[in-house]
């Protein structure tokens, strides 16, 4: 017996070093690591299932599983107006039009800032740790997370006998669940136990499972009121189980499966009256009923219902073959173009892991978070960082995903009228810069941060994107009073500037930043960002009316005021200006470029219809730098792809897949997470969304294909793709920077525009583009010409590639290809 374990030894050992490399080639879709994770939180491997999350540690002898459920929050339902605004709100408009913006943030940040509560934190469960003698002395150890089937494996030799755990988070069955197995029987022995830093306690129910009950913690006042209950089922093939106080003994086993319930008795952010124990059971009740391998199978079909949908080429190297924390140190040096690949899709698997029908929006976080108070409470920031999470959504075939967020919208219109007439006198609702589980709409944290009241309007743009990808009349029914509350909103507080009589939004922000000319003092009225938000909420308001063929009084109120927004402005330096007057330093590195909303994710700037507007974007773009936290890289990626400077995108994602600190920015962390520093997703999200935007873009009426192809991505393949009108692009291939094959779904017919950067074979189906686009569903805006104060540079329309264009009529149903002649 002894022979044979050494036997199996030495060829394992041979296989790790010759074809262990070889098979994480062609098993492309992982990533892989060949030490544990140890304490580095960073380093270990995310699972969850929209609801429940887990950090999965790898290490031999202290496996340590950090848990998360999506609704244990601090906190209890609250709400966080502060009804001194109202009265103030004229005199702070007063100081802002009279030029005394540091007096005006004085009384602001007395009268119009949250007097007490300024958010809740999103809270962790607690850690199961499972304790194995002796292990420290591991040998051949392999750790991955596989993405086509959203598994964490780790495996390791011990004493001469291999052990593997596979730890995965279910979302048919609601449950974590870790398995534990060797190749030798009555090998595997154990303790497991279960500790929390919230409130609670630990109980052993009969001698195969651990209780963890606890209640969320207390912050800014509001008592923590979220009851939570884990239960840590023990299902053991041979050996013995037993118990020692609070915790479980597991000796001689063959295999083990662990199930992980966790329950709330969180309903809706206004009502916490579920039995969390009974929930839990329930959920541990029905696993109960299959056994490992149905569960496993369930899980992996359901997951990849949803991951199996894109497909993402770019090409392989030899890099393929080192672990995947060595591939991202060398990656800026070297050619990797898999990794790219991968790193687009760890960012669909994070969204499938983070963000469930029925469940809580992704939040700083996602949903994998170990603090009790976790930086910006881990919540969800609307100035950008929450919208950045479903940037990927539509685009990569997610739409599912994108439902958490909606509900929240929907959400956020009831729990915010009451600011909206509290605060402001206004109808509608309206949301500042931060919320939470408990759905809070007043201004949070200091006022330079916190006076921001566009939320509602940039959140309400998800509502549209949804139905332009899909043209789903019942759904756009279901968000109309969301997105006409927010717009009603705008509607009665807009006032009139006293210089061009604009309207504009005031008091307000530039987020996060403040010009030059007022240090440390960010108020202002007429924002760029602001107008642009107000000019696509009311655009998108009023195609949603058209398209439902109702309220057309309101329509006509909104097209009027829209034509009193101001336009956007060109200053002194060829910059878009940020704010109202010209007040742009053009060595600001600030990472917010907000004013950039418009060129993406909005449309409204570009080459075609507003030249001048395009290249002042691009001017403000290079001045404020590369060199920012991880988040704006990604934010950033999508800017030079909607600015058709594919080389440009691709110098960002190799800063973005850098160590944190090599490139005095952010960076991407060993387990691939975003580095702000610290961890945040929205940059994962919004590279993801970068990626995209640089293979297919359909923002201005048109499917552009390759709209920014990078020099380095010379061939490739992309299938399953979707774009605007109910195209989806089930396989584009490229050879040598030209398109050769593309297929396109159509959900809805009618005209299919294609902008291609070569000829395709038309065989009586294409038809050289003429005259303005003929597919009603795309609605694409004229703006108000730009006010121009400097030069405007002309250099970057002239540099743009070359593209074709053509017509396709479609008919719903139908699929399409066309070849390169």
């Amino acid at each position: 017996m002894l022979r044979k374990v050494k036997k199996s030894i030495s060829i394992y050992v041979i296989l790790l070093m010759t074809a262990a490399p070889a098979w994480a080639q062609e098993q492309s879709l992982k990533l892989w690591y060949s030490q544990p994770a140890g304490t580095i939180w960073e380093a270990a491997l995310p699972v969850g299932n929209g609801r429940l999350a887990a950090m999965v540690y790898g290490n031999p002898a202290e496996e340590l599983i950090r848990l998360n459920e999506n609704t244990v929050w601090s906190g209890s339902p609250n709400r966080n107006e502060n009804h001194h605004a109202l009265a103030a709100l004229p005199e702070v408009r007063k100081l802002i039009f009279a030029g005394k913006m540091k007096a005006a943030a004085e009384l602001a940040a007395k009268t119009m800032q949250s007097e007490q509560i300024n958010g809740m934190c999103y809270q962790p469960v607690g850690d199961l740790q499972l304790h194995f003698p002796g292990h420290e002395q591991y040998q051949g150890y392999y750790r991955e997370l596989n993405l086509e089937k959203a598994v964490a494996t780790t495996a390791y030799t011990f004493n001469g006998v291999r052990y593997t755990r596979r730890v995965f988070a279910s979302i048919p069955d609601q449950v974590m669940v870790v398995r534990l197995t060797a190749e030798e029987p009555r090998s595997i022995s154990f303790s497991a136990a279960l500790h929390s830093s919230q409130q609670s306690r630990v109980a052993v129910n009969g001698s195969d499972e651990l209780v963890l009950s606890g209640v969320s913690g207390d912050k800014d006042g509001v008592r923590g009121k979220v009851k939570f209950q884990s239960l840590v089922k023990f299902k053991v093939n041979g050996g013995r189980v037993s118990t020692a106080g609070d915790s479980i003994q597991i000796s001689r086993a063959d295999d083990v499966t662990i199930y992980i319930s966790i329950a709330t008795n969180f309903v809706n952010y206004a009502d916490l009256s579920a039995d969390e124990g009974k929930r839990a059971v329930a959920y541990l009740d029905k696993v109960r009923k299959k056994d490992y391998e149905e569960v496993l199978k369930d899980h992996i079909a359901a997951y990849q219902h949803y991951f199996n949908r894109v497909q993402l080429y770019l090409g392989n190297s030899d890099a393929e073959r080192y672990p995947t924390d060595v591939r991202l140190k060398n990656f800026a040096a070297g050619y990797d173009p898999q990794l790219v690949a991968l790193y687009f899709q760890f960012g669909r698997y994070l969204l499938i892991a983070s963000s469930q029908p029925g469940g809580q929006p992704a939040n700083l976080q996602g949903i994998w978070n170990p603090l009790m108070n976790p930086p910006w409470g881990s919540k969800y920031t609307i100035n950008i960082n929450t919208e950045m999470n479903y940037w990927p959504a539509e685009i990569t075939n997610l739409t599912e995903m994108h439902e958490p967020l909606v509900q929240m919208v929907k959400d956020l219109s009831v729990t915010g009228r009451e600011t909206a007439k509290v605060m402001y006198g206004a109808s509608g609702w309206v949301t500042h810069h931060n919320t939470d589980l408990w759905r809070i709409t007043g201004p949070v944290d200091p006022i330079y941060f916190g006076m921001w009241p566009m939320g509602g309007a940039w959140l309400s743009r998800h509502l549209w994107e949804k139905y332009m990808f899909s043209g789903d009349k019942q759904y756009l029914q279901s968000v109309y009073p969301a997105l006409k509350g927010a717009a009603a909103f705008y509607l009665d507080f807009l006032v009139e500037e006293p210089t061009h009589h604009w309207l504009v939004v005031a008091p307000s922000i530039s987020p996060e930043n403040n010009p030059k000319a007022y240090p440390g003092v960010s108020m202002t009225a007429g924002a760029t960002m602001d107008n642009q938000l107000v000019f696509d909420l009311l655009s998108n308001t009023i195609h949603a009316a058209e398209a439902l063929h109702t309220d057309a009084a309101l329509v006509e109120k909104m097209k009027a005021v829209r034509k009193r927004l101001p336009p956007m402005q060109v200053g002194q330096y060829g910059q878009l200006q940020e704010w109202l007057q010209d007040l742009d330093n053009p060595e600001d590195k600030h990472r917010h470029v907000s004013h950039l909303f418009g060129l993406y994710p909005a449309n409204q700037v570009d080459p075609e219809s507003a030249p001048a507007l395009f290249n002042a974007a691009r001017t403000s773009l290079i001045q404020r730098g590369d060199i920012s936290t991880g988040w704006s890289m990604g934010w950033k990626v999508n800017l030079w792809a909607r600015l058709r400077d594919g080389n440009h995108a691709w110098k960002l994602i190799k800063d973005q897949l850098t160590p944190p600190g090599e490139n005095r920015g952010g960076g991407t962390y060993p387990n691939l997470f975003d580095a702000h520093p610290p961890f945040q997703i929205d940059g994962n999200f919004g590279c993801t969304a970068g990626i995209c935007e640089m293979l297919l873009q359909s923002q201005d009426g048109c499917v552009h294909l390759l709209p920014a192809l990078p020099d380095e991505w010379k061939s490739g393949r992309v299938a399953g793709l979707r774009a605007r009108g109910g195209f989806e692009i089930k396989e584009m291939v490229w050879e040598d920077g030209k398109l050769t094959k593309v297929t396109i779904f159509s959900t809805l017919g009618g005209n299919c525009r294609l902008r291609v950067p070569n000829a395709l074979a038309t065989k009586g189906m294409l038809q050289p583009a003429t005259g303005t686009q003929t597919n009603p569903f795309y609605q694409v805006d004229a703006i108000a010409p730009p006010l121009v104060h400097g030069k405007v540079d002309t250099t970057a329309t002239a540099a743009l590639p070359a593209t074709m264009q053509y017509d396709l009529m479609t008919e719903a149903g139908k699929t399409y290809t066309f070849t390169r002649p």
